[in-house]
C-alpha cells in the first residue's frame, strides 16, 4: 500500500505493434503489473516520437501510423519496483525503461465499497488562531485568480479548511471603490479568505500567504475553537 513519502517512478516506452507471445506488448505489461500487485498504472499513446532506431513514427505517414510509441508509468514503492523490475527487463526487448526517485505527497483514496459505521463526533476545543485575508477578485497569481492559488497553498500545508467570501462592494487603503459592475472583464469586487487553525499553522500560512500578496491585507485575531469531527469508527 502507497503511503506519503520517498517511492519510485518507473517509465516505459515500447512500440504499439511490439508483441509478446500472443498479445501486444504494453497489454501483456500492464497485465503483468496488475496481477503483481503494483497500486496502479498508465498507459498512453503518444502522437509522435522516435527512438533508437531514428526513425520518425508519426500517424501523418500511414506506413508508420501503427509504430507509434506508448508510454507506461506507475509509482510504487522501492521495494515493489525491485520486485517487478526484473519481469519487465524480459519483457521489453525493444524499448526503453526509465526509474525515478520521486516523493509521494497526497494519495487519494477510493472510498470504501461498504460504509463503515458511524461513530460519534468527537469534540475538540483549544486556542486557535484566525487568519483573514483581504485582496481583489482581479487579483493573479501567474496564471490563475490569486484567492485560488491561495487556497490550494493552504491545502498544501494541510491547513485545517478555509473559506473564500466574495463581497458585493468595498474599498481599501487606495481608496479605490469595488463594486459589482455591467462589464465581467471590469469585475474586481472584493475577496475574503477566512483559515482557522492553530497559533503554528496559521503563522506559517501568513509568512506564505504574505510572499503572494503585491496589494492585500492580512489580520491575524486569537480565536477559541470548537471543532466537531465525525468518527468513523476506525482510527484514520
Amino acid at each position: 500500500m502507497l503511503n506519503k513519502g520517498p517511492a519510485r517512478k518507473v517509465t516505459i516506452y515500447v512500440n504499439e505493434d511490439t508483441r509478446h507471445h500472443l498479445s501486444a506488448l504494453h497489454d501483456a505489461i500492464m497485465t503483468f503489473l496488475l496481477h503483481k500487485g503494483v497500486a496502479g498504472a498508465t498507459a498512453t499513446r503518444a502522437f509522435s516520437g522516435f527512438g533508437a532506431h531514428h526513425a520518425l513514427h508519426t500517424p501523418q505517414v500511414e506506413a508508420m501510423g501503427e509504430h507509434l510509441p506508448i508510454r507506461i508509468e506507475f509509482v510504487d514503492t522501492a521495494e515493489k519496483v525491485d520486485e517487478v523490475l526484473p519481469g519487465l527487463y524480459d519483457m521489453v526487448g525493444d524499448g526503453l525503461i526509465e526509474v525515478q526517485d520521486t516523493t509521494i505527497v497526497k494519495i487519494a483514496g477510493r472510498p470504501s465499497a461498504v460504509p463503515e459505521p458511524r461513530a460519534p463526533h468527537i469534540r475538540q476545543a483549544g486556542p486557535a488562531r484566525m487568519l483573514r485575508v483581504f485582496l481583489g477578485e482581479a487579483d493573479r497569481w501567474h496564471d490563475e485568480p490569486l484567492y485560488d492559488a491561495i487556497v490550494k497553498k493552504l491545502r498544501m500545508m494541510e491547513v485545517a479548511g478555509a473559506t473564500v467570501y466574495r463581497g458585493i462592494l468595498g474599498y481599501g487603503a487606495k481608496g479605490h471603490e469595488h463594486k459589482r459592475s455591467f462589464f465581467p472583464v471590469s469585475r474586481d469586487l472584493p475577496v475574503m479568505i477566512s483559515v482557522i487553525d492553530t497559533p503554528e499553522k496559521i503563522e506559517a500560512a501568513a509568512g506564505a500567504i504574505e510572499g503572494m500578496l503585491d496589494d492585500g491585507l492580512l489580520v491575524i485575531s486569537e480565536a477559541d475553537m470548537v471543532r466537531l469531527v465525525h468518527g468513523t469508527g476506525t482510527d484514520r
